[in-house]
């Protein structure tokens, strides 16, 4: 049974496209368990604002297997594969982790662990003392390098924001 963490992320209809997300996410692993809702600025390009959630969870499923169920979800909620890297999106699903592998290929640990607070603060919220395989650090060390994004309880996903 691997361990894995995904990072999804939305900045159109954001809230019923994370509800989406994360319903279609429990029915295809175990064990899920989600972080708090953290809103981003669009980065690299001008759009309406992010929200990203991390998800832990375990799956029997090889790495290429979750990969191809992460993109049929993206799919079935309307995401453009063919868009651009920094543009807007119904969903972003990504695979940050799994268990403690280390694979160019699939880009794992994902890099943007180390770039970006918005894949960051989800993984050191829900794994603080999990140490990168690379850094050698906890996500919650590493997160003392980034700013504090604006989180909100995962209700939030129901309700209008304040």
């Amino acid at each position: 049974m691997a361990n894995i963490h995904i990072n999804i992320g939305s900045n159109q209809n954001r809230r019923e496209n994370l509800s989406k997300a994360i319903n279609a996410i429990q029915m295809a692993f175990e064990n899920t368990v989600f972080s708090r809702v953290y809103e981003s600025k669009a980065f690299g390009f001008k759009g309406d604002d992010f929200y990203n959630i991390g998800i832990n969870a375990t799956t029997h499923l090889t790495i290429s297997e979750v990969v191809d169920i992460l993109h049929k979800i993206e799919y079935d909620l309307g995401r453009d594969r063919k868009a651009l890297k920094f543009s807007s999106r119904s969903i972003d699903l990504d695979l940050t982790l799994y268990d403690v592998v280390i694979d160019q290929n699939y880009n794992l640990p994902r890099d943007d662990i180390l770039k970006y607070n918005f894949v960051l603060m989800p993984l050191a919220e829900l794994s603080p003392n999990l140490t990168h395989p690379q850094q050698h650090q906890t996500y919650v060390q590493l997160r003392a390098t980034m700013d504090e994004l604006k989180s909100y309880n995962i209700e939030i996903l129901n309700k209008e924001r304040p």
